[in-house]
């Protein structure tokens, strides 16, 4: 079990990502918000979840591909912006941001050889519309499920065998279905959905309810939110997550962290 005192080291670096990551977003004018446990966080504890051990992240698709031409100039020396193509031996589809002042080893990377960067980190994950049928939603959940089957062994994938070729070839299929964000391209109570790289959870949200955005407090700052983090939270968590779990339920991630300064 890690100390809290060690784990809110870790999340307070994290924390100056983030900070750093919203500088860049806003000098920039990339949307962003905050995703999944942090949300969570933002809702039920104006900060982190006590036991959360990461940052979640999602952005548009395309001030996500904008983000990424922008993020070696921009981003400082204290993180590594991880990419398949910047960590060669990363084997995920989405961004994350690694910090170069403190590691994590998650408990499915215990006991083996890893050599990927493994700063603490910031997960970001690319958004799309997609018009909101039936079809649609049957196509996205067997989507997800087959990226799953082909991902890389992680806390969401045990089971995975990685496949790049596959996947890549899946998500793609997804983003032929996005719609863009410009008003004249939504349909009617369009929905976003994750792009593929991040297939953990098949959750769709609608459109209205997610953009325009609006503000939360987050460890004491002020980030980007869906205008109805009730409605998020909703469609991602089966179970009424603003209630406080039982403590054997309250999940650490990660079996280690070390500080490098």
């Amino acid at each position: 079990m890690i100390e809290q005192e060690i784990l809110r080291k870790a999340q307070l670096i994290m924390l100056e990502m983030l900070i750093e990551f919203d500088a860049i977003c806003k000098k920039h004018q990339l949307h962003y918000w905050l995703d999944s446990g942090t949300l969570l966080g933002a809702v039920r504890h104006q900060g982190f979840i006590p036991w959360d051990d990461d940052i979640d992240l999602s952005m548009p698709v395309e001030d996500y591909n904008q983000f990424l031409k922008i993020a070696n100039s921009e981003l400082s020396s204290e993180i590594f912006l991880q990419t398949s193509q910047t960590d060669k031996k990363f084997k995920f589809d989405y961004i994350k941001l690694r910090s170069n002042k403190a590691s994590i080893v998650e408990f499915h990377e215990k006991d083996k050889q890893i050599k990927y960067h493994q700063g603490v980190f910031v997960d970001i994950f690319p958004m799309l519309t997609i018009e909101n049928t039936e079809e649609n939603k049957k196509l996205y959940d067997s989507t997800l499920k087959e990226i799953r089957d082909v991902s890389s062994t992680s806390l969401h994938t045990p089971n995975g065998k990685d496949d790049p070729v596959k996947r890549a070839s899946l998500i793609a299929s997804l983003k032929q279905k996005h719609q863009g964000w410009e008003p004249d391209k939504i349909k009617a109570k369009s929905k976003v959905i994750y792009g593929g790289e991040m297939p953990d959870v098949a959750a769709w949200f609608d459109i209205e309810e997610v953009f325009p955005l609006a503000t939360m407090e987050f460890e004491g700052h002020s980030f980007p939110v869906p205008n109805n983090s009730s409605h998020y939270l909703d469609a991602i968590y089966s179970f009424d997550c603003r209630q406080l779990p039982p403590k054997n339920k309250r999940i650490i991630h990660a079996h280690s962290i070390d500080f490098t300064r």
